[in-house]
């Protein structure tokens, strides 16, 4: 008997830089990929016209992230178009998106983060809360989110 599991998991490298470029945090943070997440999966696979994963988003809410989510709950400024999207893997599949969040983009106390297929509305793949990074008016931030798909 063939005994199969595909296992989904994700993780943000978050970079906080002052304005001259010096980290000021740097930390590695755990996502939940939400049911609005696992339907796009879904109906990619099966040939469905569903738009990439295109734009990632920071808010400052403190709800806990739950499976039914599909925004964040308390959006900092706007969408942010994705850098760049890598895949690589050699046992486990990888996808990679990283978004930077320039001086003046997303400000304040950031303590959510989702990735998503449209500037506005869409479906969100993922969502995370995390102990608060404050971003100030002249700080950037850089979010690499990747996932993971695993069988084992």
């Amino acid at each position: 008997m063939i005994n199969e599991n595909l296992k989904l998991s994700g993780q943000l490298n978050i970079v906080l830089k002052d304005k001259a470029g010096n980290i000021k945090d740097s930390r590695k943070v755990k996502n939940l990929v939400v049911d609005s997440g696992l339907a796009f999966i879904a109906s990619r696979m099966s040939g469905t016209s569903k738009a990439i994963m295109s734009h990632m988003a920071l808010g400052s809410s403190t709800t806990n992230a739950a499976a039914n989510q599909t925004d964040l709950v308390s959006v900092l400024g706007s969408r942010e178009a994705l850098d760049s999207t890598t895949i690589a893997g050699t046992n486990d599949e990888q996808i990679q998106y990283q978004a930077s969040f320039e001086a003046g983009d997303a400000t304040g106390a950031v303590t959510e983060a989702g990735i998503f297929n449209a500037a506005t509305a869409g479906d969100m793949l993922c969502r995370t809360k995390f102990d608060v990074v404050n971003k100030a008016a002249d700080d950037t931030m850089s979010v690499t989110w990747t996932i993971t798909l695993s069988a084992s």
